[in-house]
């Protein structure tokens, strides 16, 4: 069995002032594919912060000196990555109180590992970014606009039906990504079974292909369906 590249696993800050914390939340998230630092305190977690990455801190509240909730208002005032606080306070007003000061989520000791870790996945897949979705496509010298519905070759517009439109925007926003025919004919009006999608798409590409019988931006995908490969893709 391979093992995971330490490259493609979430870095994760722990700080606590709990040494025996600390080491079962590495020893536990480091065999749940994480990469983890430890840090004692406040203070150790700004010099470790200065020399490595992290994808997310796991912060306790209540530390001696500088607590959690200290650490967090400071750190959110030039950083944003993601906290989730850790506390033995279950009061509403205090976990209120935590996401004021900059935490992302709140989870009440003693706690399940198996849901620090769900937790943990979920923040980071609200912190991923999302990636931006064209607002033109290009098919040679076509230019087709997604917010405006509307194509033009060398400045002239080409007429699309109100269906070519919605096929296009359809798989316009998922370039690259095969769509099938039922989610073509919910994201179209094309109406019909997938006979429809295929007269449609073939109508389409005689308006976006040099050679519509050779299609090099819209393919066909057997027993899947259909994928858009623009130029800007």
């Amino acid at each position: 069995m391979n093992e995971a590249n330490p490259e493609d696993m979430p870095h994760v800050l722990v700080v606590d002032d709990d040494d025996r914390l600390r080491t079962l939340l590495a020893k536990y998230l480091g065999d749940n594919g994480f990469m983890v630092t430890p840090a004692a305190d406040a203070a150790e977690a700004r010099h470790r912060m200065g020399s490595l990455t992290f994808d997310l801190i796991i912060l306790d509240l209540m530390m001696p000196g500088e607590s959690g909730l200290e650490f967090a208002e400071k750190l959110r005032d030039v950083n944003d990555i993601p906290i989730l606080m850790l506390t033995a306070m279950s009061e509403s007003e205090d976990r209120i109180r935590g996401l004021e000061k900059g935490g992302d989520d709140y989870l009440t000791k003693p706690f399940e590992p198996r849901e620090l870790v769900l937790r943990i996945h979920s923040i980071l897949k609200r912190a991923r970014p999302q990636p931006s979705q064209p607002r033109e496509l290009l098919f040679g010298d076509a230019v087709f606009s997604l917010e405006r519905g509307e194509m033009r070759r060398r400045g002239r517009r080409v007429h699309l039906t109100e269906v070519e439109v919605s096929l296009l925007r359809a798989l316009g926003k998922t370039c690259g990504q095969v769509m099938s025919r039922d989610r073509l004919i919910e994201s179209t009006d094309a109406g019909g079974e997938g006979r429809a999608i295929d007269v449609q798409v073939t109508r389409l590409r005689r308006k976006i292909e040099k050679d519509p019988r050779e299609p090099r931006y819209l393919k066909t995908v057997r027993g899947k369906g259909y994928v858009l490969w623009p130029d800007n893709q």
